[in-house]
């Protein structure tokens, strides 16, 4: 089963704020878990996004299309990463999320079905 794990938080505030150190381990980090995730053949992609504070959203309105400063909500958080993995259960997902929660606030864990749904 394919799922997205989405890693959020912010990496502008966490560059201000952070112990360079803990900055440090959590890019080792980052870069082992991937190498890990494509050793065990579970790595489907991957990336880092840039900060939220660069995204802009495009909105339909009544009076067209507009265009307005992101992220999505009205936070100073937002998606920072993703991994798409393939793994032979959610139990296995739930595993590497709980290795990446340490680095972000929020972890979100999402199936990605095969196609849409049967109407």
């Amino acid at each position: 089963m394919k799922y997205m794990i989405m890693m959020f938080g912010s990496a502008e505030g966490m560059m201000a704020t952070a112990d360079p150190e803990w900055i440090k381990e959590m890019i080792g980090f980052m870069i082992q878990i991937d190498k890990d995730l494509t050793d065990s053949g579970e790595l489907v992609f991957n990336a880092g996004l840039a900060d939220g504070s660069t995204a802009k959203l495009v909105k339909q309105t009544p009076d067209g299309v507009i265009t307005t400063d992101g992220p999505y909500a009205e936070s100073k958080e937002s998606l920072v990463g993703y991994w798409v993995v393939d793994v032979a259960s959610e139990e296995r997902a739930v595993e590497i999320c709980s290795s990446i929660v340490k680095y972000a606030q929020v972890v979100e864990l999402r199936a990605i079905p095969d196609g849409p749904p049967e109407v």
